[in-house]
């Protein structure tokens, strides 16, 4: 069987990545840089099967996203393996259409998403920020001007109650005996309780029974904007809400709106619609508003782990098999197709 070509541009998440693929003796790596020509990228990405896209929307220009004209350029991109779990720049019904199969490594930094939100929630709650700044600045003769909320026994509402959301609820429960609420449309109430929570039937209806609510859905077409100025506005007084999903979900106008008011107590923010987000947005002139530049996800451990799984569904396609996290599992039968011909051998079902 012919080595399978891989693309990537610039860097991997984690050397393990490389060092399993090597390892295996079945790839052939091309690195490229987005410092090149426009059109030497082109010519290189239609000579692969294999591009490992990057997960970041606003660092890869959009003539490198997985969309129809791409695949029009590069009609031998067999598949599209993400280096994480958003896949925003990847048009699946183009590539089911191009018979392109895509992947991502949705799990793969849980842990670090789940600890991000939760000490997004409990920095929000206890105030921290304002008094860590009000303390530099010296001359404090209120501390009760901080005084904050406990996450104890709280009701914590989770949109997309996937691998990170699972991995929230339960650290909230098992540390904080926290109730936790779970919208999230494709899983059933005996599904959601399997993972801890209750199943609530629209997004209004957790956010008025909340104290707390984490993002933790991915960027589709279902989801973009659904987070709106209604949802804020039927969310308790003085919640606190977070997001380390993708931005463009929530309303950012809309958070500010209900944050300026007093309704919402705070919030934690690490994604944004632009990234990084502009200096004059107004989340960044809030003090009751902790920010971060999408690096929930961003340690040693979810890189690696990342990285793993990464290497792990290139080598388990290459061996025939159907990869874990397919996100269009209606192409199959067009990729097996794609692949016997390239490689003389069909993969299983």
């Amino acid at each position: 069987m012919n080595a399978m070509n891989v693309l990537y541009f610039d860097y991997v998440m984690d050397p393990v990545f490389l060092e399993m693929l090597e390892a295996d003796g079945g790839f052939a790596i091309d690195r490229r840089t987005l410092a090149a020509p426009e059109v030497e990228n082109l010519a290189a990405l239609s000579n692969t099967h294999v591009y490992q896209i990057s997960s970041a929307k606003d660092e890869l220009p959009k003539v490198f996203w997985g969309s129809a004209a791409l695949f029009e350029r590069c009609p031998n991109i067999l598949l599209l393996s993400t280096y994480g779990a958003g896949y925003d720049v990847c048009d699946l019904e183009a590539a089911t259409a191009a018979g392109v199969a895509v992947v991502n490594q949705a799990g793969g930094n849980r842990e670090g998403v789940a600890e991000h939100a939760l000490a997004m929630m409990l920095t929000v709650a206890k105030k921290l920020i304002q008094a860590d700044r009000a303390t530099r600045r010296g001359g404090i003769t209120d501390r009760t001007a901080f005084k904050g909320i406990e996450l104890q026994g709280k009701t914590v509402g989770i949109i997309g109650i996937g691998h990170v959301g699972e991995r929230l609820a339960a650290l909230c429960r098992g540390l904080f005996d926290c109730r936790i609420l779970a919208f999230d449309p494709y899983l059933s109430a005996d599904q959601i309780a399997a993972k801890g929570a209750e199943k609530v039937r629209s997004l209004q209806e957790l956010a008025a029974g909340s104290d707390f609510i984490s993002l933790n859905c991915p960027l589709t077409p279902e989801t973009r904007g659904m987070v709106d100025a209604s949802v804020f506005e039927a969310m308790q007084p003085g919640a606190i809400y977070v997001a380390t999903a993708r931005g463009y979900i929530h309303d950012e106008a809309a958070l500010a709106s209900a944050l300026s008011s007093g309704h919402l107590a705070g919030a934690g923010i690490d994604v944004w619609d632009t990234e990084p987000p502009p200096t004059d947005h107004p989340l960044l002139a809030m003090d009751n508003v902790i920010l971060s530049p999408h690096t929930a996800g961003v340690t040693f451990e979810s890189r690696r782990n990342i990285a793993k799984i990464t290497a792990e569904q290139l080598i388990a396609i290459r061996n025939g098999e159907k990869p874990p996290r397919l996100l269009n599992p209606e192409v199959w039968p067009r990729f097996q197709e794609r692949f016997e011909a390239i490689y003389g051998q069909r993969p299983g079902d």
